[in-house]
């Protein structure tokens, strides 16, 4: 049995890993951050009578989401990456796969997106790439998000379980290093 767990984990890694094995280098760089979609989470959008408080109201992660967290966070622990702050999209499925891959989390409200307001959106923008500006810890940041933040952010539509990582430049922006993606 453990034969079999041995090389089942040793195949999802590979799947993550296998794209972009210059990413996990870059991770390593100070300033690096992490922008990840969430993980599986069946359907669309949350019911319109979702709140933030009940997460029985919104759209969660199924079991394969859940396992997808867990090996995003195994990937970056095979790969000996020790992340800073984790910071999520106050949505039930983005905490989750948060708690689920690194352990630990803060809900950051900018992080949600606002898909039919254009003006808080931008705003919220604004904020994000703010605070990736001014990070420049040795450890990365994460951030877990939705969708719509992430092609935002990088111009990038991802699928859940699916991350950017971004690398500073001097001038204080960031760059595309590449994307990894959790089956």
């Amino acid at each position: 049995m453990r034969w079999l767990t041995a090389v089942v984990l040793w195949t999802c890694l590979a799947s993550v890993a296998h794209a972009g094995e210059p990413v996990w280098d870059v991770l390593r760089t100070p300033g690096s951050v992490v922008v990840l979609r969430h993980s599986f989470a069946p359907g669309g959008f949350d019911p319109p009578d979702a709140r933030l408080d009940d997460c029985s109201t919104q759209r969660n992660l199924d079991e394969s989401g859940r396992a997808q967290a867990r090996r995003i966070g195994e990937a970056f622990q095979h790969n000996g990456i020790v992340v800073g702050a984790v910071r999520s999209s106050p949505r039930c499925r983005c905490l989750d796969t948060a708690r689920l891959a690194f352990g630990r989390v803060e809900a950051w409200s900018v992080l949600q997106g606002a898909l039919r307001d254009e003006g808080l959106r931008g705003r919220q923008l604004v904020e994000i790439k703010r605070a990736i500006a001014a990070h420049r810890a040795a450890a990365p940041l994460v951030l877990v998000t939705h969708g719509s933040v992430v092609n935002d952010l990088t111009g990038f539509a991802i699928r859940m379980g699916e991350f950017v990582v971004l690398r500073p430049r001097d001038d204080g922006g960031y760059a595309v290093a590449g994307r990894l993606y959790a089956e």
